[in-house]
């Protein structure tokens, strides 16, 4: 019997802290053929998604799948994303959280039939542990969450350096 991997494990527990400090956990996933979200919103293959409660409608987060419905431009729709796509979970106030190295079996798949050699770096086994790392952290001021002031704190702006943490994937 295989070990089940700890990464949804981690993925909820970090949901739950969001939640329980008031802060909007958002979810980062890389995007292919088995996930299920609306197109026009991934950028370079990637998609973040903000998974607070208020945001979506049924989410459950599985061992293998993170299922749920959320409106996009006042249109309903069904999102589906395996846990192994999940590349980081974070609040979206200060930006701590967690990233994860992403295991996409698909390309790792599609270099060996194009005759690319792949390393043990390219290519981390299923059964391997997620790799983490963590995030620096800084005092939280409540007068840089909309600095712009447009009164538009929907999409957040890069955090300039020095100042609040960032979330730095690291591949």
């Amino acid at each position: 019997m295989s070990e089940t991997s700890t990464k949804p494990y981690l993925l909820r527990a970090i949901y739950e802290w969001c939640t329980d400090n008031g802060y909007t956990p958002y979810m980062a996933a890389v995007v292919d053929g088995a996930t299920r979200v609306p197109m026009e919103f991934v950028k370079n293959g990637e998609i973040v998604l903000n998974i607070s409660f208020s945001a979506t409608s049924g989410l459950k987060m599985e061992n293998d799948l993170i299922r749920f419905s959320a409106r996009f431009g006042g249109v309903s729709r069904d999102i589906t994303v395996p846990v192994d796509n999940v590349v980081a979970i974070y609040a979206r106030e200060n930006g701590q959280g967690m990233a994860f190295e992403a295991t996409n079996k698909a390309d790792a798949e599609a270099a060996e039939e194009e005759g690319e050699d792949t390393t043990a770096e390219d290519v981390a086994p299923a059964h391997t542990a997620p790799a983490l790392s963590s995030v620096p952290t800084a005092p939280h001021k409540p007068e840089d969450r909309d600095a712009d002031g447009d009164g538009n704190d929907d999409v957040p702006d890069p955090p300039k350096k020095g100042g609040r943490p960032t979330l730095t994937r690291i591949k």
